[in-house]
């Protein structure tokens, strides 16, 4: 097979007896039997990396590396980095197997803390024994002494960014593989989400313009608003605004403005609802009602009026007329009373 079949091949290729110079190739899909002769291949596979996306500022952040080693492989060593600067390593054949860098913000656990961990463990057999916890952890994983799973504890604000596994076998070749993922560190706010600019009640017509503000907050928090349980329409929902204050937390600002429809009050009231989110790590809301008795009582007032039948009208204007007539004829019996009463007199 010609050295350029064995490059489609993407496998680690290294010529011993070819006078072709020595080029490394990474391996993915190796075929013994496509193996030329003179050639070495190695199988070294990482098949995970974990780095959790969002981590709350305080907590911990556990990682992992998992990789597979190749038939002939022996490793050499994990690194890992942090912005592309190690902050630990495991080298079996060091004196030192175990070694940690200062980097702001990235502190390891000892024994990538695995024995602090038992408390969040469920089983109470391994809670109750580290040495077991590691036997798992072993069995599932690699050795977690190795450098395949560390514990960030605690988490700061400087402790986000992209962190990066890399595994290296022995020689004479050293392949390597590695693989990176970003981790954001987030700063929960202290409080949930305040609406302000809301009246007590509204009629239809009238105009609702209310803002909803969330707490401090890194990343900024996400804010969305809902109209009697339902997401407000787009063309309702200003621009959101985000202040950045000196410590690097970040405030929110949601309007909502629309005006009131019969519609909105068809379930008694109007219910206007803010949620902020961030990821998946918070999930917050506020909620005011607006009761709708002042607009119904107006509504009944209205129909009543309006819904007079003619019938009362004419009945109304007949007793009105009557009324009219019987103050006449009595004034014309008291005129004829004072006629007789002076004639008689005089």
């Amino acid at each position: 097979m010609p050295w350029e079949k064995c490059q489609a091949k993407a496998h680690w290729c290294s010529p011993i007896l070819s006078p072709i110079p020595t080029k490394l190739i990474l391996s993915m899909d190796f075929t013994p039997t496509e193996l030329p002769t003179g050639y070495i291949v190695t199988g070294l596979e990482l098949l995970e990396l974990r780095v959790p996306a969002h981590v709350p500022l305080g907590t911990r952040a556990s990682l992992s590396c998992r990789w597979k080693l190749g038939p002939t492989d022996v490793l050499y060593s994990v690194k890992w980095y942090k912005d592309g600067k190690e902050f630990f390593r495991h080298v079996p054949r060091d004196v030192e197997p175990r070694r940690k860098f200062l980097l702001p913000g990235v502190d390891v656990e000892k024994w990538n803390g695995y024995c602090a961990l038992k408390s969040y463990v469920r089983t109470q057999a391994l809670a109750s024994n580290c040495s077991s916890f590691l036997q798992l952890l072993k069995h599932k994983h690699q050795s977690s002494p190795n450098g395949s799973n560390i514990t960030l504890f605690p988490a700061v604000l400087e402790t986000g960014g992209r962190y990066r596994c890399e595994v290296s076998g022995e020689r004479p070749l050293f392949p390597t593989v590695s693989d990176h993922a970003d981790m954001i560190i987030v700063a929960l706010p202290e409080h949930g989400p305040t609406i302000s600019g809301s009246r007590l009640r509204y009629q239809i017509g009238d105009r609702v313009q209310v803002n909803c503000t969330s707490g401090r907050s890194r990343p900024a928090t996400r804010l969305a608003w809902y109209i009697n349980g339902e997401p407000a329409p787009p063309a309702t929902v200003l621009t959101p605004v985000t202040y950045k204050d000196d410590d690097g937390l970040e405030t929110t600002s949601l309007a909502l403005d629309f005006k009131v429809k019969p519609k909105h009050f068809r379930k008694g009231d109007l219910k206007l609802k803010c949620l902020a989110t961030i990821a998946t790590v918070y999930w917050r809301s506020n909620e005011e009602s607006v009761q709708g008795e002042r607009l119904k009582g107006y509504a009944r007032s209205r129909d009543f009026n309006e819904g007079a039948s003619r019938a009362d009208r004419v009945q109304a204007a007949s007793s009105s007329h009557c009324k009219t007539h019987l103050l006449t004829t009595l004034h014309l019996l008291i005129y004829c009373i004072l006629q007789i009463v002076s004639k008689t007199l005089y």
